[in-house]
């Protein structure tokens, strides 16, 4: 006899949020060119998010890397999936532009590098977080690009009082 078992969830559960660029910029001190998310979508608390980043080939650091062949640098990426955990964390506990706070690296794990990624394409950071201990976070990140993974690492960052 197969038994079905139904799990109920609340609107509240379902519900995916987004945080486009200019409230980006409210969380994160980063500018342009080091503001590496355009924005976060599909955004569940501080537990999974999803940060985009198109790839344009006016970026300026595609002029040495590599002049005639561009290709994203890997390290970008980490720090792309950094500022989409720190959105994350920092819509999570009630950030605003009146109370400043900060997002520190503690950590950064378990990193490879795919595939490159060229002018034109599109990131997807998919960050899930592992845990949590008081201002401290720790989350798994996954590049992809047209579903194909680019990248992987597992980041570790904690909030601080902005001075």
């Amino acid at each position: 006899m197969l038994v079905a078992r139904v799990i109920w969830m609340s609107e509240a559960d379902t519900i995916l949020e987004v945080a486009e660029l200019a409230e980006i910029i409210k969380f994160l001190p980063h500018r342009y060119p080091f503001l590496l998310i355009d924005r976060v979508v599909g955004m569940h608390a501080d537990e999974r998010g999803i940060g985009i980043k198109n790839v344009t080939v006016n970026e300026p650091q595609f002029q040495g890397h590599f002049p005639g062949n561009p290709v994203f640098p890997g390290v970008l990426m980490i720090e792309g999936m950094a500022q989409t955990a720190g959105v994350m964390c920092l819509r999570f506990v009630g950030a605003s532009e009146n109370k400043t706070k900060l997002v520190y690296f503690l950590t950064i794990d378990n990193c490879k590098f795919r595939r490159p990624v060229v002018p034109g394409e599109t990131i997807e950071y998919h960050m899930t977080k592992k845990t949590r201990r008081k201002q401290m976070w720790w989350f798994h990140g996954i590049a992809k690009v047209n579903g194909q993974v680019a990248a992987e690492a597992d980041v570790g960052a904690m909030i601080a009082e902005a001075d």
